[in-house]
């Protein structure tokens, strides 16, 4: 009943109703959901200077949302609700401007709309521009400024932000050097799910930096990171399971997830799990498999890699014996500054 008056008003022109009647099949609240008359109602609306139309309708074309994708008319719809000071629309304005999407790129213009949107109180567009002083794009590059968007941004929750923060802490950019404030923001942002935070707060963990040493804790946010994916944290986990650290010594768990960050490309978990391979410890013997995967560490450059590559080769370990092979990857890994008298342990 509430739809069909809306309807009524729209068509009445009544822009408020042709907002809220866009919204409504947006969201599929009262009618089914149908983006196509959602950025029809969007567009009558827009048209009369409604700002939130406006936003709306940039964002069906950027999306591809009931339209057909357009950048241009993205920009255009986000620029006339940005000049109505629509903060969503500054920020995704300035967006349009850092990628060049709809509008030539230009980072000054990024920095521009990002900055009205900040003035605004607006969470994405202050870490935004806290990035564009960070990297000096479309600005001079000034990590307090950064800094201060940072804050700012972290302070409304932002995980990002809260992210950036701890770095500028745990390098001294923009902010006194100190470790406990860096623990304590990225504490923040890995209770948000922020991989990259969980992992960081699992090395501060598993060093004693900024934090008691605590190697079970350690191993909750490694684990916390390696089950969204992330390859460091991934290899971090097995070497804990290899060590006992913080878990009960496990050389299958330790292959395991030395397998999963090999996988997406870490050279220090190709090395790792080759030599798990290689000792056959929580896996079977293979040095086929040791073989091939210290190959695609010792391409990557991780100089023990090559070194056990030329160790297979002067062995015929996994690969046909050549000792012309051999040489060069031991060249490879001196050259690095390995220590090549060291043959592999064997035990």
């Amino acid at each position: 009943e509430a739809v069909r008056w809306l309807l009524r008003a729209a068509k009445q022109g009544l822009v408020r109703a042709q907002f809220n009647l866009g919204f409504c099949f947006d969201n599929g609240q009262g009618v089914s959901q149908d983006y196509r008359q959602a950025a029809k109602w969007y567009l009558k609306a827009a048209k009369q200077g409604h700002a939130e139309a406006q936003y709306n309708l940039g964002a069906c074309y950027h999306n591809g949302k009931g339209v057909s994708q357009d950048y241009e008319q993205a920009a255009k719809w986000f620029f006339k609700a940005a000049e109505q000071g629509h903060s969503d629309a500054q920020c995704n304005l300035g967006t349009c401007y850092k990628e060049g999407e709809g509008v030539p790129q230009d980072y000054q213009e990024a920095v521009r709309w990002y900055l009205k949107a900040a003035e605004q109180g607006h969470a994405e567009a202050q870490f935004n521009l806290g990035s564009r002083y960070y990297f000096g794009k479309g600005v001079s590059q000034d990590y307090q400024q950064a800094a201060i968007w940072f804050l700012k941004a972290a302070e409304q929750g932002l995980a990002d932000a809260l992210y950036n923060l701890g770095v500028l802490y745990y390098l001294g950019q923009g902010v006194p050097q100190d470790y406990k404030e860096a623990a304590r923001w990225y504490l923040k942002a890995a209770e948000q799910g922020y991989a990259e935070a969980q992992f960081n707060i699992g090395c501060f963990y598993e060093n004693g930096q900024g934090v008691a040493q605590d190697h079970q804790q350690a191993v909750i946010w490694f684990l916390k990171a390696a089950e969204q994916g992330l390859a460091e944290a991934q290899c971090n986990l097995g070497t804990c399971y290899m060590k006992g650290e913080g878990v009960p010594q496990d050389d299958r768990q330790a292959a395991r997830w030395f397998l999963k960050a090999a996988e997406q490309g870490l050279a220090e978990a190709q090395f790792n799990i080759g030599s798990r391979y290689y000792f056959g410890k929580g896996v079977p013997q293979d040095f086929q498999q040791a073989a091939r995967w210290f190959l695609k560490a010792a391409k990557q450059g991780h100089a023990e890699a090559q070194y056990n590559l030329g160790v297979c080769y002067n062995k015929g370990e996994g690969v046909s014996q050549n000792h012309l092979q051999a040489s060069i990857w031991f060249f490879k890994a001196e050259k690095q500054g390995f220590e090549g008298a060291k043959k592999i342990k064997t035990n």
